[in-house]
C-alpha cells in the first residue's frame, strides 16, 4: 500500500504568499503544468475539463444571440498585419514570426496569430457584397500566441486558448448595439456561470484595443486586491473595413464600408476562478463549471465492504442523471486522504457513505465552500443534491460579491489613494480629469491603471484625484494582472 505520509501536501498560505499559493494550487490540483517551451503551459485533463464546461456554457450563450462558429488560419501574412498602423504598433512587441519552412526562406514572413482581425477582414472582403449579406456574426474558438516577457500559468502565457467574435454590420448603430450586447453576454456568463461579480465599463483611449474606436470590458476583483480584465468587447468602427476594403452595395445602390466589432475571453478566466473562489485548502469550483460536481467517498471496512460498494454504485447511477458525479473507490488511500485531495481539487459536494449510513438509509453531504455537513435520506437524494449545488453556486457568488463591495472605496485624495494601494486592496472609485498625461502619471507613480469608466452612471462633480481639476468623470482604478 502506497505511503500516505503528508497526504495534506503543502501549498503555500494564500494569506501570506498569494503568488506561490496560486501556482501551488494549479500544480497540485493538476489543472496545468509548465511546458518545455518558455511561457507555455500544458493544460491537464482536469483543467481542460473545466475549460470545456466553461466553453460549452459560453458557446450556448453566443449561439443564442445568433452567432455561428468558424475557423480561420493560425498563420497570417506580414502584409496583413501592417495594413492597420495602430494595430501593428499595438501588437508588434508580442508577435511571433515564421520566416522559414523546411529548408526554404519564406518569400513573405508569417505572423503566428496574436488575434485575427486582419485575416478575418481579408476573408470578409471576399464574402460580403450586398446589404443582404449582413450582418455577419461569426465566432471562433482557437489558440493565439503573444510572446509575453513575463508569464504566469493561465493569466499570461505565450500561447493560450480563447474565443474571438468578429462581426460586420450595415450601420454604426448596429455595431455599437452588438458591442454592448456581447459585453452583457460576458457579464452574465461571469456572474451566473462562474460566480464572479464584475464591473462593466468602457476603457480609456490609452487602454483601448489597438485599432478599435471604443473598447468595453468587464473587470473582476481578485482576493489579493488586484483587478483582472475578464473580457473585452470592441467597436472597431470602419478602421479595418477601410483597410481591407470590406464594402457592400446598400439598398440605395451606394457602395459602403461595413461597421465591425470584435470581442473575446480566454483561459485567463480559469485563473480568475482560482483567485476569486480558492482558499487555504485549494480550489473551490462553481458547480456549473466544475469537472466533478459530486465526489462519492465510501467508508469501507471488513465485512461491510460489498454492502457499501453496492450502495455507492446504485447512488452513482441515480446521481449521474442529474449531475457530474465520480466515485473514489480506491482502497490504497484512506478516506481522510481522499477528503483532502478532493477539497484541494475544489469539488463542490462530497458525499460520504459508510455501513452505518447504508443501514440508516442516508448519506452525508459536505459542502466544499463552507464545510457544512448534513445527513440526507437516500430517498429524494437527487433533489437534495441538485438544490445543494444551486446553493453552493449562489453562496460562492455572494461571498465574492461581498468581498468586492468591501474592497471598493470612494477615494478623492491622492495620498489616501496611494496608501490604499500600498495595503494591496481593491478598486478605487475616484474622479479623473480625462487627461491622458494624468492617467499615465498615476500609473508611473502608483502602478494603478484605470480599469474602466463604469456604464450607466450619472455624472457627479469632483476634483481629479491627482491634479485637482474639476471633473464629472469617475473611474475605477486598481493594480491589475
Amino acid at each position: 500500500m502506497e505511503s500516505q505520509e503528508g497526504f495534506v501536501q503543502h501549498i503555500a498560505s494564500k494569506t501570506d504568499e498569494f503568488s506561490q499559493w496560486y501556482i501551488d494550487v494549479i500544480l497540485r490540483a493538476e489543472l496545468a503544468d509548465y511546458a518545455p517551451v518558455r511561457g507555455c503551459m500544458v493544460i491537464r485533463p482536469y483543467g481542460y475539463a473545466l475549460w470545456e464546461n466553461m466553453q460549452a456554457l459560453l458557446d450556448a450563450r453566443l449561439k443564442a444571440t445568433g452567432h455561428k462558429n468558424a475557423y480561420f488560419p493560425l498563420f497570417i501574412p506580414e502584409s496583413f498585419l501592417r495594413k492597420e498602423a495602430e494595430h501593428v504598433e499595438g501588437f508588434a512587441p508580442e508577435v511571433a514570426w515564421v520566416t522559414r519552412a523546411g529548408a526554404e526562406e519564406l518569400a513573405e514572413p508569417l505572423v503566428v496569430r496574436p488575434t485575427s482581425e486582419t485575416i478575418i477582414g481579408h476573408m470578409y472582403s471576399k464574402w460580403i457584397k450586398s446589404w443582404r449579406d449582413l450582418p455577419v456574426l461569426i465566432n471562433q474558438w482557437a489558440n493565439v500566441v503573444r510572446w509575453e516577457k513575463t508569464t504566469r500559468l493561465f493569466l499570461r502565457t505565450s500561447e493560450f486558448l480563447w474565443q474571438e467574435g468578429h462581426t460586420c454590420h450595415r450601420t454604426a448603430e448596429e455595431a455599437q448595439s452588438e458591442t454592448l450586447t456581447m459585453l452583457e453576454v460576458y457579464r452574465q456568463f461571469l456572474t451566473e456561470d462562474l460566480a464572479i461579480p464584475v464591473i462593466a465599463g468602457q476603457k480609456t483611449e490609452r487602454e483601448k484595443f489597438a485599432g478599435a474606436v471604443r473598447t468595453y470590458c468587464v473587470e473582476a476583483l481578485m482576493t489579493d486586491g488586484r483587478a483582472l480584465q475578464a473580457g473585452t468587447s470592441h467597436n472597431l468602427g470602419q478602421n479595418f473595413a477601410k483597410v481591407f476594403d470590406i464594402t457592400y452595395l446598400d439598398e440605395d445602390n451606394e457602395l459602403k464600408h461595413v461597421w465591425q466589432t470584435s470581442w473575446g475571453v480566454s483561459t485567463r478566466l480559469i485563473g480568475g476562478i482560482i483567485m476569486v473562489h480558492g482558499d487555504e485548502r485549494g480550489l473551490a469550483l462553481p458547480p456549473k463549471v466544475a469537472p466533478v460536481q459530486v465526489v462519492m467517498v465510501p467508508i469501507l471496512s471488513g465485512s461491510s465492504r460489498e454492502v457499501v460498494l453496492s450502495a455507492v454504485r446504485d447512488i452513482q447511477t441515480r446521481l449521474s442523471k442529474v449531475c457530474r458525479v465520480e466515485a473514489d473507490c480506491r482502497e490504497e488511500y484512506s478516506p481522510g486522504w481522499k477528503f483532502n485531495e478532493w477539497e484541494l481539487r475544489g469539488v463542490p459536494i462530497r458525499l460520504e457513505v459508510g455501513p452505518r449510513d447504508v443501514k440508516a438509509g442516508q448519506v452525508i453531504l459536505v459542502r466544499r465552500d463552507t464545510g457544512e455537513k448534513s445527513a440526507v435520506p437516500m430517498d429524494g437524494l437527487e433533489t437534495a443534491v441538485t438544490e445543494l449545488l444551486d446553493n453552493v453556486q449562489t453562496g460562492l457568488y455572494s461571498k465574492a460579491k461581498r468581498f468586492t463591495e468591501d474592497n471598493t472605496r470612494i477615494v478623492e485624495d491622492y495620498d489616501t489613494f496611494k496608501e490604499i494601494l500600498e495595503s494591496g486592496r481593491g478598486f478605487m472609485d475616484a474622479p479623473w480629469c480625462g487627461d491622458q498625461a494624468c492617467e499615465t502619471a498615476i500609473k508611473e507613480e502608483t502602478g494603478a491603471t484605470i480599469r474602466c469608466i463604469p456604464m450607466d452612471r450619472s455624472a457627479r462633480p469632483g476634483k481629479c484625484v491627482r491634479c485637482g481639476k474639476d471633473t464629472e468623470t469617475w473611474v475605477y482604478f486598481a493594480r491589475a494582472y
